[in-house]
């Protein structure tokens, strides 16, 4: 019995590139970068700080101001449609509404102005028919799907009177609003403590499986990446440097940047004396043992 077709890309880079226009010169921030997200599939784009792995991210959105960013080569594929192509209708239907996105940031994402309610609201009230009362029943919905004590009475606090744990759960709970078919979560858990980190990893694993939605997690992290991918996609200077199923990635890194950011987790149990850096792998004709 043969396998049947595989399920066509939801979303794909086909040789993006992203410049940089500054005064005096460019910066290719993104070198022809290729791969693709299943729908349904768990994507870990992972890389260190100037990789340009959050670039890429944004550009999903179209969130990279224009000028001074351009896009001189390649494609961004939704569902078969050139995100570089899109109007600005298209795009507004698009954000938020059949792509989510939540950011690294969550005290400085949120508008201090607003409700946290209310900011989740905006979200409803641009992609659905929902009245006040059905967009308020929805928001108190989400909020206690995401794990927010008190909801009825939350939905009108501001961002300031939250914990950070808690505003990052208004973050999920607007990106998941309109129930999109791909969530991007840039590095969600980098501005909070380690206990809150683990339960907010939990809640988007809980969230994926039951919504079955596709997911592109952005991490420096090899420790979430093993929790939560499928598959994994790493990136080094701007260029996609080695990509495949988490597990085989793990167990037989091809290249020598994968290497070296797997020799740097420490073991427990060992004293290898001074912890290995990439730059030992990337430097070296053959990999350290």
């Amino acid at each position: 019995m043969t396998d049947g077709p595989a399920p066509a890309p939801l979303l794909a880079f086909d040789d993006l590139r992203i410049t940089f226009k500054l005064r005096d010169r460019s910066v290719e921030a993104v070198k022809g970068l290729s791969f693709s997200i299943a729908p349904g599939q768990v994507v870990a784009l992972v890389g260190e700080s100037g990789s340009g792995k959050s670039v890429s991210a944004m550009s999903i959105l179209r969130l990279l101001q224009e000028p001074p960013a351009t896009y001189p080569g390649g494609r961004i594929l939704w569902k078969g449609e050139d995100i570089l192509k899109m109007d600005a209708k298209r795009l507004l239907a698009l954000r938020g509404g059949e792509v989510g996105m939540i950011f690294q940031e969550p005290m400085t994402s949120l508008n201090p102005t607003w409700t946290c309610g209310a900011q989740v609201e905006e979200a409803l009230e641009l992609h659905t028919t929902l009245d006040a009362a059905g967009r308020r029943e929805r928001v108190i919905e989400l909020f206690n799907q995401v794990g927010i004590p008190q909801p009825d009475s939350r939905i009108d606090q501001y961002p300031h009177e939250m914990s950070g744990g808690m505003r990052q759960r208004v973050c999920i709970s607007m990106a998941l609003a309109c129930r999109p078919q791909l969530l991007i979560a840039d590095e969600p858990t980098t501005a909070l403590d380690v206990t809150i980190q683990a339960q907010i990893l939990d809640l988007i694993k809980r969230l994926q499986k039951e919504q079955g939605m596709a997911v592109l997690f952005i991490t420096h992290d090899l420790g979430v990446v093993a929790e939560l991918a499928d598959r994994v996609v790493l990136m080094r200077n701007g260029e996609k440097v080695e990509e495949g199923p988490v597990a085989e990635i793990f167990a037989a890194p091809k290249h020598p940047y994968t290497q070296g950011l797997l020799a740097c987790r420490p073991r427990l149990g060992r004293k290898p004396g001074r912890l290995p850096t990439v730059e030992d792998f990337m430097n070296a004709e053959k990999p350290a043992t």
